[in-house]
């Protein structure tokens, strides 16, 4: 019965931090409207599997590594930053470039494309390490003091379910006509705000390593 709360107190303020706006929110829902429904679902998979690493590390105690080492936690700030920077002048730099579709048929991704999309969501999601800090916050706020190896799975298991489900929520929606026909007309307004908004966080990030 414990374990059985630990795993729901765990997994109710995950959720809370998994539905908050970010870079993650926003390749999932470009990646879903530019590209795919297949691919967009495919990159809520890659965030599944980047929220089961950081569960793994949180039960393994990697803030405790992060904490002891600053200059390593310095330096993954900064190079995650700067990967989310990158994201951002590559959906600006795309902007202008018209989609190529043909007729009205809605594409699908290809197996390059569904592997691509996984990628991106798993990159994106593990780019940014105060996740994996929040993460340990949450589990020693939540987690017995003992745990077994079935709790343990179960645990990355639901995390894992929670970030995937909670996307692929956000692809099935923005992949839809309607949502489609809108980036359609307004796409290299959309595409630079997106740009702007992945530069800025990265930025942000980067930012916070001297703070």
């Amino acid at each position: 019965m414990q374990n059985f709360a630990s795993l729901l107190g765990v997994i109710a303020a995950l959720t809370v931090g998994v539905v908050s706006p970010g870079p993650s929110f926003v390749m999932v829902a470009r990646t879903a409207v530019a590209a795919s429904r297949s691919e967009g679902l495919a990159a809520a998979m890659g965030m599944g599997a980047g929220g089961a690493f950081f569960a793994t590390a949180a039960l393994l105690g990697l803030q405790g590594v992060l904490l002891a080492v600053p200059s390593l936690y310095a330096a993954l700030k900064g190079a995650g930053g700067l990967y989310l920077v990158y994201l951002g002048v590559q959906i600006w730099r795309g902007a202008a470039k018209p989609l190529l579709i043909s007729g009205t048929a809605r594409p699908e991704a290809t197996g390059t494309g569904t592997w691509r999309g996984v990628l991106r969501g798993f990159t994106t999601q593990v780019s940014n390490p105060k996740t994996a800090v929040v993460y340990a916050s949450v589990f020693a706020a939540f987690l017995p003091e003992k745990q077994s190896l079935g709790f343990a799975i179960a645990l990355v298991a639901a995390v894992c379910a929670v970030e995937s489900g909670w996307y692929a929520l956000v692809a099935l929606a923005l992949s839809s006509e309607r949502p489609r026909s809108a980036y359609l007309r307004y796409k290299s307004w959309i595409d630079r705000a997106a740009g702007t908004v992945m530069v800025a966080l990265g930025l942000k990030l980067v930012s916070s390593v001297r703070g």
